[in-house]
């Protein structure tokens, strides 16, 4: 008979995953129908710029207070919460025919996802202890699972009749009841427990480690959806079906390397296999910007998520070696820097489409992949709080 612990955790898991799946899919509507939107809102690529900026600080508010209220009040109502916000954006984003209300259910749905994406890896690092390289990988799988579908659902929806509004709408519906499973479910507490700390207090989320943790997530961040947020458009040369598929093949190679991160990631060193992934995927990015034939292209972009796909886990495990007493809040300033990321970049690639081009704005990409590497190895260097070494690979 399952012990009644393994069944509890693994429920919680799967509705985090769930919760994952949802995430990753409302992400990608947006940059998926990056075409439709501009057109049927009257905007430009400077207009969806914006959509992109003021989303992304909404995600990283949500994401920051989500992990300070889990540690007051628990995960339980913060995640249903979230899930609920998410909902109801995603259902208003669809009714709304004005701009400006499309970019205010943004920053509703925004909200509420942040604070799903800090509270799941805050729930995985509190739940799995000993595995949090690769379960963290897998929750993150979902993620890519739910954003690999969105492009080519949406891609194939004129076969079934389906305007993007309705699709937006339909999304929203389907939260509602895990936002009533989170509510009633038996979750990890997520409060602050000091007791895990040498001298029972509470590490401090100004450590230096977690600070330069938080640069090396904000260029990966900045680098996954910088590429994913304007893949569609660097190709417009190409056919719309051909854009879009180049982008699902893109979520494609995410999702695969995560599904092997969490089969592998704990067998090594999370920082030192964080690091090499990064140096890899800048080198497959300059490859996919400059080559000229766009089969290649296409199949280096997939290279290009195969690489990164598990560096946000492994940092996000990384970050939960150092701080193990601050699990929730620790999640959550990670998710934060790495949505800083999203917010510096990726909004600022349109302006440059309009100016040095956006294939060099593409390029720009790799360059913050490289900071990223660089941002790792110097944690690598750093003692963790409390002056212990950091975790080996078990």
């Amino acid at each position: 008979m399952i012990p009644v612990l393994v069944r509890r955790r693994s429920v919680a898991f799967a509705l985090g995953c769930w919760a994952f799946v949802l995430i990753g899919w409302s992400g990608l509507l947006v940059p998926s129908l990056a075409r439709e939107v501009e057109d049927g809102f009257g905007q430009t690529d400077v207009g969806l710029g914006l959509f992109y900026f003021v989303t992304a600080v909404a995600y990283a508010a949500g994401s920051v207070f989500g992990g300070m209220a889990t540690e007051r009040v628990g995960r339980r109502p913060i995640l249903s919460s979230a899930t609920a916000l998410l909902a109801v954006g995603l259902i208003a984003q669809g009714l709304t025919v004005s701009w400006s209300a499309f970019l205010v259910a943004g920053v509703v749905r925004s909200l509420g996802a942040g604070a799903i994406d800090g509270g799941g890896n805050g729930l995985v690092l509190d739940l799995y202890e000993e595995a949090r390289g690769g379960r963290l990988n897998l929750l993150h799988l979902f993620y890519s699972i739910g954003a690999l579908a969105a492009p080519f659902i949406l891609a194939g929806r004129g076969l079934l009749g389906l305007s993007w509004e309705v699709i937006l709408i339909g999304s929203g519906v389907i939260a509602l009841p895990l936002a009533v499973a989170l509510a009633v479910a038996d979750l990890a507490d997520g409060r602050a427990r000091p007791d895990r700390v040498a001298g029972g207090g509470r590490s401090s989320l100004l450590a230096l480690p977690l600070l330069v943790l938080a640069i090396a997530i904000g260029c990966y961040v900045a680098c996954e959806i910088g590429v994913s947020n304007w893949l569609v458009r660097f190709l417009e040369a190409a056919p719309a079906a051909a854009a879009t598929s180049a982008l699902g093949l893109y979520w494609a190679g995410l999702a695969a390397g995560r599904l092997v991160g969490s089969r592998v990631a704990d067998r090594f060193d999370h920082l030192t296999l964080a690091i090499a992934a990064a140096l890899a995927s800048a080198v497959a990015l300059v490859a996919a910007v400059a080559v000229p034939w766009l089969p290649v292209s296409m199949l280096l972009f997939a290279i290009v998520g195969f690489a990164s796909g598990p560096i946000y886990p492994l940092i996000v495990a990384v970050g939960g070696e150092r701080f193990p007493d601050r699990a929730a809040a620790v999640s959550g300033v990670i998710v934060a820097a790495s949505v800083a990321g999203a917010v510096v970049y990726p909004p600022l690639m349109g302006v440059m489409s309009v100016t040095v081009g956006l294939p060099m704005a593409m390029l720009g990409t790799a360059v913050v992949a490289l900071g990223c590497a660089a941002a790792l190895a110097l944690v690598g260097r750093m003692p963790a709080p409390g002056g212990t070494t950091r975790p080996e690979a078990a």
